[in-house]
């Protein structure tokens, strides 16, 4: 164990240049809120279709295969403008980024029944509007990500991140159970108005209370991660049980909380950072497998409740690990950084929604695909266990190896 850091860089320059721009406390808890918010919205829009498409497929005569070709294309757009996102981040402001990408999704959401009635090629529509959306919701995290490493002091990096990654249970919580709602009240239709409506209100509400984001942040200097598949198969494989529409997310919440608190506790109690993120990743990854594994070979309810919600809560370990692991290593660039780290991720959904579909075919259970899950989270965790660090190197000539 090492004695606690100087929160100070020794590089000097660049710690003037940090200390300008980053954020005082009330303005770092109005970002947190509203990032939290805008996080929650988000995942309202992209959980939208998963959570309507069962009764989007009885309107217009969609089977399986049509109906996850809709599903699976938002990640066909997701993956193409991760580092485009960092990139922007990096260069004018994440929160320029974020403010008009959410315009965008928060209108083409809302005009999604809309698009659904433009013609007879409803599965063309809805494939174009997914893949759009996959597009504008991409550079959310890589500029959310460029936004943090700047304006957020290290000591408090993980549980910020974390606060405002816990934003995407609470989007699946809200989702799952006022969704489930409007879909025996009014339609679906109700549940793509509801959720691009409140994205909409939410960027007027960012964009009149703080003058065009004037007080939140100014244009950084010159120079200046996805949920796992197992959150992708859940809404499909329990979609009778609306208890799997939020119990999970209510686990999650908390945990992403708690995840975050514990990182900077432990980093501040002089452990070295890198074996904090290390940690975090052996419980968002190592444990969360554990009880994937586990969710696959029982046929109780409760005890698949239980099983499920610890290994979605588990998993948002990883905002603390390597999540912002990334921000560690390159402060400046850490929006780039996590856009090609997040293209990998949305890959993985377009080859891992096919997969699971495959297995799930061909063996007749859901077993094979957390089976699957678990693998890939194992392989996951001894790449980083083995080869993750946590030096600094967008600095020059002096790194502080932490």
């Amino acid at each position: 164990m090492q004695p606690p850091r100087d929160k100070a860089h020794p590089d000097k320059a660049h710690q003037d240049t940090a200390g300008d721009a980053q954020w005082s406390r009330p303005e770092c808890q109005a970002w947190t809120g509203t990032l939290l918010l805008g996080t929650c919205l988000l995942y309202c829009a992209r959980v939208s279709m998963p959570i309507c498409t069962v009764s989007m497929s009885q309107d217009f005569g969609w089977n399986k295969k049509e109906a996850g070709i809709v599903l699976s294309s938002f990640f066909w757009g997701y993956c193409l403008t991760q580092i485009l996102g960092g990139h922007l981040g990096d260069r004018i402001g994440g929160e320029k980024v974020i403010l008009l990408s959410a315009s965008a999704w928060g209108f083409l959401t809302a005009a999604t029944p809309l698009l659904a009635h433009l013609g007879s090629a409803h599965l063309v529509f809805m494939t174009f509007s997914r893949i759009l959306t996959g597009l504008l919701q991409g550079v959310y995290f890589p500029a959310l990500t460029s936004l943090l490493s700047q304006k957020v002091r290290e000591s408090e990096r993980a549980f910020i991140y974390s606060t405002v990654g816990a934003g995407s249970q609470f989007g699946m919580l809200v989702t799952g159970a006022v969704g489930s709602l409007l879909l025996d009240w009014c339609g679906w239709q109700s549940v793509f108005y509801l959720s691009g409506g409140l994205t909409l209100l939410w960027v007027c509400y960012v964009y009149r209370s703080h003058s065009g984001l004037g007080r939140f942040g100014a244009r950084p200097a010159d120079g200046q991660a996805h949920q796992g598949s197992l959150e992708t198969a859940l809404p499909e494989a329990f979609c009778l049980g609306w208890v799997f529409n939020m119990v999970p997310w209510l686990v999650a919440i908390p945990a992403s909380l708690f995840s975050g608190f514990l990182s900077d506790h432990l980093i501040s109690q002089g452990y070295r950072t890198i074996t904090v993120r290390k940690f975090m990743q052996v419980m968002g990854l190592g444990l969360s497998s554990v009880f994937a594994l586990c969710l696959g070979h029982t046929s109780s309810f409760c005890k698949s409740v239980f099983f499920a919600s610890a290994s979605i809560g588990l998993q948002t370990f990883n905002h603390s690990g390597i999540s912002v692991n990334i921000q560690d290593l390159a402060p400046s660039c850490a929006g780039v950084l996590f856009g090609v780290a997040n293209t990998a991720g949305a890959l993985a959904g377009v080859v891992g929604v096919g997969l699971g579909g495959y297995l799930i075919e061909t063996t007749g259970s859901w077993t094979s695909v957390f089976n699957l899950v678990a693998a890939v989270s194992s392989l996951g965790l001894c790449t980083f266990l083995m080869f993750g660090k946590a030096q600094r190197v967008d600095l020059s000539p002096r790194q502080e190896d932490l």
